[in-house]
């Protein structure tokens, strides 16, 4: 496995991952998609034999972003790098890509955001998503808050001080 930051020409593979994880990640077009890449402070891709495997987009506290809850760790936290979305494409999941891109996030935001204290995202718990949840757990985030998303949906906020 490979991780190298994110191309522009990585949309259309990374967009065909987002939407095959909905909804344990945000429906979003691949103009959307783009847009969040050019927007974060981290931007990974996994590639396995030259395939991307997964990716994940990681903003600052200062983006151009308007998604709600982005804004509820905003409203709450004084420096942090929110992980706006990661997805694995199926046929690689279990594989250790979502641990080692974790771990390559933590370093590079300690590198380009010295002074981010937490790590920040959110996790469904309705619809539930038990697996994200057990994983984000033994990765030592902690809920600090839930938030309605719509339509009944809930999410789990969540932090890991880094």
């Amino acid at each position: 496995m490979l991780l190298r930051a994110y191309r522009s020409d990585d949309v259309t593979a990374v967009h065909a991952i987002n939407q095959a994880e909905v909804p344990a990640v945000g429906d979003v077009t691949a103009d959307a998609l783009a847009s969040i890449a050019t927007e974060s402070v981290v931007a990974l891709v996994a590639e396995v034999d030259e395939i991307v495997a997964g990716f994940c987009f990681v903003l600052p506290p200062d983006a151009d972003y308007s998604s709600m809850n982005y804004r509820w760790f905003g409203e709450r936290y004084d420096d942090f790098v929110y992980l706006d979305r990661v997805a694995i494409a199926p046929e690689f999941q279990r594989r250790g890509i979502g641990r080692s891109l974790y771990s390559e996030v933590e370093r590079l935001a300690g590198e380009r955001r010295s002074s981010a204290r937490e790590f920040a995202l959110e996790v469904n718990v309705r619809p539930r998503n038990d697996p994200s949840l057990a994983f984000h757990a033994e990765l030592g985030f902690v809920e600090v808050g839930r938030r309605a998303t719509g339509y009944g949906a809930l999410v789990s906020m969540m932090t890991k001080s880094i």
